[in-house]
């Protein structure tokens, strides 16, 4: 059957169009999945003096960052100086995501209204609460009970069987500071682990492929 010109036109030129369409898609690829391909090209062409270099160099960023760890446990006296809000029991103090800074210094005395972070016995996640009473003894030693400023009750309830009071053992440290929010990014790589590991694989990842210029 005979096609009329204008017809045959018109297929053409939608033929062109879609070419040149499907063209500036192809010149849309994300330039990240190019440098892909590049540091996939770099990792190949490193000989073996070169790959265990960048491993070194991971492994100093790695030792690096415990050093600080460890220097700002000594510094504040806590096995835990920086914590994340998990919960929104403290709030409107701090919110969930929060980062706090602790001390955690013996001589000085807990009084009631303090900001504490402390373990409970069986569970593995500290809590952070305000201290609500403080029984203290002639010869030093104190006990207190807890709160959450957005709870009803105390944290009585919180507390292993038969607890109803904390001691300074269980304190991990006291809010100096905080940072709202900041913590966040702790929150959801918990609630989402694949994504913690996929985010210290890509950090390997750029880490081994870098190389100085």
């Amino acid at each position: 059957m005979h096609q009329p010109k204008a017809y045959s036109s018109f297929v053409r030129s939608s033929a062109i169009l879609c070419n040149v369409s499907f063209f500036r898609k192809l010149e849309k690829i994300p330039k990240s999945i190019m440098e892909l391909f590049s540091f996939v090209d770099d990792i190949k062409r490193m000989d073996k003096r070169q790959a265990i270099y960048q491993i070194l160099n991971f492994g100093m960023i790695i030792s690096t960052a415990l050093m600080i760890w460890k220097g700002l446990m000594v510094v504040t006296s806590s096995e835990s100086p920086i914590v994340v809000v998990l919960s929104g029991s403290m709030e409107p103090a701090f919110y969930r995501g929060d980062l706090l800074m602790l001390t955690n210094y013996r001589e000085e005395p807990i009084r009631a209204g303090d900001i504490v972070v402390f373990r409970i016995e069986g569970r593995d996640i500290p809590i952070v609460h305000r201290v609500l009473k403080v029984h203290e003894r002639d010869d030093g030693y104190v006990k207190f009970l807890t709160k959450g400023d957005n709870n009803q009750v105390d944290d009585r309830g919180l507390y292993a069987p038969g607890q109803l009071w904390l001691e300074k053992k269980d304190v991990i440290g006291r809010a100096r500071g905080f940072l709202p929010y900041i913590g966040m990014v702790t929150i959801v790589m918990n609630d989402h682990p694949q994504l913690k590991y996929l985010v210290l694989a890509v950090l390997g990842f750029f880490v081994l492929v870098h190389r100085e210029n």
